[in-house]
């Protein structure tokens, strides 16, 4: 897990930090008297999330970053803010990515408290691309399709926040690093325009054979204890992913990784059943190890699959 925390009066040395934990940028202010800049980062390999106060006002010209680099803002107004074809103004309430990972960017951060979460391209592909050779997964828009879908992503994202990476025992985690991960790229495409699920939809998964199925499942079943994502299971299945939600959509009443979610919830409740007494091991634990790194959410989905409480099963093991 990677953290750091930033707090400085000094113009010149808060462009140095800048540029040394985003991209190269320059930055400028023609506000009198303090410009104090702090700066807290949480983060884990594919994901990163900052919290900034600007106590003035400041322009800032910014060179790609290569990273998704979402904005929400606190307090405060972001100005000016522009890339290619792109001009727009920010306040409290918006969440906005800033800039395509492969443009720069440029604007003005007055008197402002806001979040900046980037996360690895990559993630998107992983996601929902399609086969190997795809083109990867690009956003096409820099403001949600609407406030609900805005206050879901900031809701992931504050989660990511205040549950995963205030632990550096679970952040640390590779399941749940990976499912975290995941879950924050799902949850920007279904906030954001993109190329993947905004084209229009074709008879791919018209034809999928209950062979597809069987297989999908098997690897489930295989790699429940391995970071999946659905361009795996895809993958494995031999179909493209979208022919693979609908596939479990139409045969299974479901998606692939809520079908994850499920097998490794049994993997969870076998290990609290097989758990004895002087093993020392907690309800904690063992979900963490299955990928649920929200105790009170594993609780309540045990309790509605198992109906009791996962702690009665490890106590009575």
């Amino acid at each position: 897990m990677e953290s750091l925390t930033f707090d400085s009066d000094d113009l010149d040395v808060t462009e140095e930090f800048l540029s040394h934990a985003y991209a190269r940028m320059r930055i400028a202010s023609g506000t009198p008297g303090s410009h104090r800049a702090r700066i807290r980062r949480s983060g884990i390999p594919s994901v990163s999330v900052d919290e900034l106060a600007l106590d003035f006002e400041m322009e800032y010209s910014v060179t790609p970053l290569g990273r998704i680099c979402l904005c929400v803002v606190h307090e405060g107004t972001v100005r000016d803010h522009n890339f290619q074809g792109v001009e727009d103004s920010f306040g409290p309430g918006d969440v906005v990515l800033f800039a395509p990972p492969d443009l720069p960017y440029a604007g003005r951060i007055c008197d402002a408290r806001y979040n900046i979460t980037m996360l690895d391209p990559a993630l998107l592909s992983q996601v929902a691309g399609g086969p190997d050779g795809s083109p990867p997964v690009r956003l096409t828009g820099h403001r949600p399709r609407s406030e609900a879908a805005a206050r879901h992503l900031h809701r992931t994202i504050a989660h990511l926040r205040d549950t995963v990476l205030v632990d550096p025992e679970i952040a640390d985690q590779p399941l749940i690093a990976a499912t975290a991960g995941q879950h924050l790229a799902a949850s920007v495409l279904a906030a954001f325009p993109n190329t993947a699920l905004d084209e229009p939809e074709g008879a791919d998964g018209d034809g999928v054979r209950p062979a597809v199925l069987r297989r999908a499942l098997a690897y489930i079943d295989d790699h429940a204890d391995q970071p999946v994502t659905v361009a795996d299971i895809a993958a494995a299945a031999h179909v493209t992913v979208r022919a693979l939600q609908y596939a479990f959509r139409r045969h299974l009443d479901t998606t692939p990784l809520a079908q994850l979610r499920r097998v490794r919830l049994a993997h969870a409740h076998h290990d609290l059943v097989a758990a004895g007494p002087g093993d020392g091991v907690t309800v904690t634990e063992i979900a963490a190890r299955w990928g649920f790194h929200h105790p009170g959410r594993f609780a309540s989905l045990y309790r509605s699959t198992y109906r009791r409480a996962p702690h009665r099963t490890l106590s009575d093991g």
